[in-house]
């Protein structure tokens, strides 16, 4: 039985939005074909193996929609696909679409337990994995898992010599495709969020193409095509702008590396000279370190997200890159602004960070109390979202929808927010992110945006770590720029409070990395930091 995807928006708010022009009405693979036809010579990916062009993505993306309904899979169905970066990954995700299924990618470094559950709870008939990935093999792992997934059928592996099935040479005739609802199940975007096991979430083509679309649609300059690398992984919830959105609704181009590194991106970014680029704030901290970039005739749009982004990365990544720095609130759950490309990411006027207006295009803000009463301009409360962009539903998991979507659609984030008078949202904290130190709340975000205040200080993870007295202290991974040393404990608190914070919120343990490590989806591990601390 398929996997079901009910809509907790209601239908007369779609109707409505496609009476208004937020979404095209069209399957994501109609909207990538009529940009291939349109701009067949035009580079579609720019990979570590070389370029493909939308003619030759086309192609690739016909042939194995013939091979994914040749063994099997019909529409509506879920197809899992764990690859690297590359234009693989993209035609993968565009043949599911074809097929009429729905794609459930993830970052290709997940370890078993989270791939098993993902796949379990997706309730995915196939899987679509790499045989070797920086010496591991997700196909192999996956193997392993088949006795414990009854839904999982098919497994095939994909490897940069013979690419994905290369037995179907043959590709699928137009009249073969299935014809696709707009407003069904396209993908399901994987949250890291608070939860125990990742939450899913189910997006439709008008949310992912329409809603997701405009988003990218108002970072756009001038007419000319987007070129976008994107230093996130493709299967991440910030990856899910590629396929769908860059190619799909833009006609664009996309530049990946296979994995991040800091040299390579920097290489990549000089070579290819892209428009914008989309990545964490961590990730263009390591690309500063590394030395690069510094290209001030390009003008490159840097959209940070993921992640809070501090005033003084920000102005770093704009002398460095030479263009608008975004800071973009958004998440997997259905929640997305951003400052564009005139705001000020380093606007220090309020409380916590800027996050711009929200375009109704895109998706509406509330800020409500524990209620769900709305509250008025300059109060603190919960961020809440509903639009265009809105998912479908969490998947297989009505509990979570009954905790975080309200009766009329309404996403609650978890975050905490406030609207000024003349609409802009800054995002203060989440209601659950913080260290409980002795009964008393600390925010990780707030200490880690001064403590980057620190002249030695180039990048900073704050984490809770257990304490039998306290019940939880604050530590802080410092990465020091290079030629320094990490401040200790009790230099940095000086410095802290003479910048305003609070002396029980300053780290008492310092632990001095050379750079944070990321997890696949391209945040901060903070787990394997706190294994760090004895």
């Amino acid at each position: 039985m398929s996997t079901r995807f009910p809509d907790r928006v209601p239908a007369r708010l779609r109707r409505r939005w496609s009476e208004e022009g937020h979404y095209l009405d069209l399957s994501v693979y109609r909207l990538f074909r009529y940009a291939a036809l349109a701009h067949p010579e035009r580079a579609a990916v720019i990979d570590d193996h070389g370029t493909v062009t939308y003619a030759g993505l086309h192609a690739e993306v016909l042939r194995l929609a013939r091979g994914l309904m040749d063994l099997g899979v019909r529409p509506g169905e879920v197809v899992a696909i764990q690859l690297a970066n590359g234009a693989a990954a993209v035609a993968a995700e565009l043949a599911v679409a074809a097929a009429g299924a729905v794609a459930l990618p993830f970052p290709v470094g997940r370890g078993a337990a989270e791939a098993e559950s993902l796949l379990r709870r997706g309730g995915a008939v196939m899987l679509i994995a790499a045989t070797e990935h920086r010496g591991r093999s997700p196909l192999r792992q996956a193997e392993g898992l088949r006795p414990r997934l009854p839904d999982l059928r098919l497994l095939v592996g994909a490897d940069d010599s013979s690419g994905i099935m290369a037995a179907y040479g043959a590709r699928a005739a137009e009249s073969e495709l299935p014809e696709v609802d707009p407003n069904s199940a396209a993908r399901i975007l994987v949250s890291s969020g608070s939860e125990a096991e990742p939450k899913m979430v189910a997006y439709s083509h008008n949310a992912l193409a329409g809603g997701r679309g405009n988003f990218v649609a108002s970072l756009r300059r001038g007419h000319d095509p987007i070129r976008a690398q994107f230093l996130v992984p493709l299967g991440s919830a910030f990856g899910s702008n590629a396929a769908s959105v860059v190619l799909a609704r833009h006609a664009g181009t996309l530049v990946v590396n296979g994995h991040f590194e800091a040299a390579a991106a920097s290489a990549a970014l000089a070579r290819h000279r892209p428009t914008h680029v989309l990545g964490v704030p961590t990730m263009v901290r390591m690309m500063l370190d590394h030395g690069g970039p510094v290209d001030r005739g390009a003008g490159t749009v840097l959209v940070l997200g993921g992640a809070p982004l501090d005033a003084e990365t920000a102005r770093r990544a704009r002398e460095a890159f030479g263009g608008p720095v975004v800071n973009l609130y958004g998440s997997a759950d259905g929640v997305n602004c951003h400052t564009g490309l005139d705001g000020d990411p380093c606007d220090e006027s309020g409380p916590g960070r800027p996050a711009g207006r929200p375009d109704p295009g895109v998706v509406s803000v509330r800020i409500v109390d524990a209620d769900l009463r709305e509250l008025p301009s300059g109060e603190v409360g919960e961020i809440t979202a509903l639009g265009p962009m809105s998912p479908l539903c969490y998947v297989s998991a009505p509990e979570l929808d009954e905790r975080y979507r309200t009766p009329d659609g309404w996403v609650r984030t978890g975050d905490l927010g406030v609207l000024d008078s003349r609409g802009r949202l800054r995002v203060v904290g989440r209601l659950k992110d913080v260290v409980i130190r002795g009964g008393a709340n600390i925010s990780p975000a707030e200490v880690e945006a001064a403590v980057r205040t620190h002249g030695a200080v180039s990048d900073v993870c704050c984490f809770g770590v257990p304490d039998p007295l306290m019940g939880e202290r604050l530590a802080a991974a410092v990465v020091p720029h290079p030629g320094h040393a990490a401040p200790a404990a009790e230099e940095l608190a000086t410095h802290l409070k003479e910048r305003g914070l609070d002396a029980f919120k300053c780290p008492e343990h310092i632990v001095r990395v050379d750079a944070l490590p990321l997890t696949p989806a391209g945040k901060v591990d903070r787990a394997a930091l706190r294994s760090l601390v004895g």
